[in-house]
């Protein structure tokens, strides 16, 4: 364990300038009293590490040395095979040199660890979109990631509700989500960071200028924040309801939001006699709390409000009209 971890640790050192003793600490999950003492282990082995003291010091490899422990075992051989989605390549005009790049690292690779892409593709799939979908790929999409990479400035024109409107984006970084391109995004004034479906982009027009990226954006964490601020924000509605057993277990999959239902449900109360569960949920609107919860059917009784409770009502008898005898 703690050889794979300093070889790890040379090849950080080797890879940046410099980094500090928390960097590698956080890279390497350990401590940084643990990365002292590796640092003063490489030193002793032959290994120039130099630890530069002062607020802005850090650890650094000296005279340009390089470490050829740069070997791919058989499963970081299969991972680095999977770490690309053919379909998202291809969609971005990214295939080319996708399959070019592939064909080298198994040229670079020891023979025996040659049929790793063919392990892995036999072993992993990933299909993105839901079911029942065949999600289109959005026309600007290409220029748009050819923008993403080169961090160039973008005039674009974005439908927004009836109108059309133009911004000067800043493009940092794309998102499949769910079978749907999005855009993260910075708009230069104020600097705020924005979020764009790409299907909605009517016309993108690259500038020859390159924006300074910021180098603390992380595109993960701020694509997370952002889905989780945007599953809040449409749930503008609550609902009280009473469940029988069989539908406090089928109400996360009839609502959208799985996380604030499961949350809703951990603070039920204990059920009654009847062994139902009183709840109250978060939902998108009175008419989409419709919809969605006849798919419980008798397994659940609106409670409140009660206009939602007299629109069951009236679903109520008319199913019966339809089925009675």
């Amino acid at each position: 364990m703690r050889a794979a971890r300093l070889i790890k640790m040379v090849l950080l050192l080797q890879s940046r300038p410099s980094m500090t003793a928390a960097e590698l600490a956080r890279e390497l999950e350990v401590s940084e009293r643990t990365i002292t003492r590796d640092a003063q282990a490489l030193s002793e082995a032959g290994v120039p590490v130099y630890a530069d003291r002062g607020r802005a010091g850090g650890y650094r490899l000296i005279g340009g040395y390089r470490t050829r422990l740069t070997g791919l075992a058989r499963g970081e051989a299969e991972a680095l095979f999977l770490s690309g989605v053919p379909g998202a390549l291809r969609e971005m005009g990214l295939e080319d040199a996708a399959s070019a790049a592939r064909l080298k690292v198994s040229a670079a690779l020891l023979p025996s660890l040659r049929d790793a892409s063919k392990t892995a593709a036999q072993r992993f799939h990933l299909d993105a979109p839901n079911w029942w979908s065949e999600p289109k790929t959005p026309e600007l999409l290409p220029a748009l990631a050819d923008a993403v990479w080169d961090d160039r400035r973008v005039t674009a024109r974005y439908r927004k509700g009836a109108q059309e409107v133009e911004r000067e984006l800043e493009p940092y970084g794309l998102v499949l989500k769910a079978g749907v391109w999005y855009l993260c995004a910075r708009i230069p004034d104020p600097g705020s960071f924005r979020v764009y479906r790409i299907d909605r982009f009517t016309t993108v027009d690259a500038s020859a200028d390159r924006f300074e990226r910021d180098e603390e954006f992380d595109l993960p964490a701020f694509w997370e924040d952002q889905a989780e601020r945007f599953a809040r924000s449409i749930l503008r509605a609550e609902v009280v309801v009473r469940l029988s057993p069989d539908g406090v277990r089928r109400l996360p999959y009839a609502l959208a939001d799985r996380v604030s239902t499961g949350e809703a449900l951990e603070r039920a109360g204990a059920p009654d006699e009847d062994g139902w569960v009183t709840v109250t949920v978060a939902v998108e609107s009175e008419k989409v709390a419709r919809t969605q919860l006849l798919s419980l059917g008798p397994e659940v009784e609106v409670l409140a409000p009660e206009g939602l409770r007299a629109c069951f009502a009236e679903d109520a008898h008319r199913l019966a009209a339809l089925y009675g005898t």
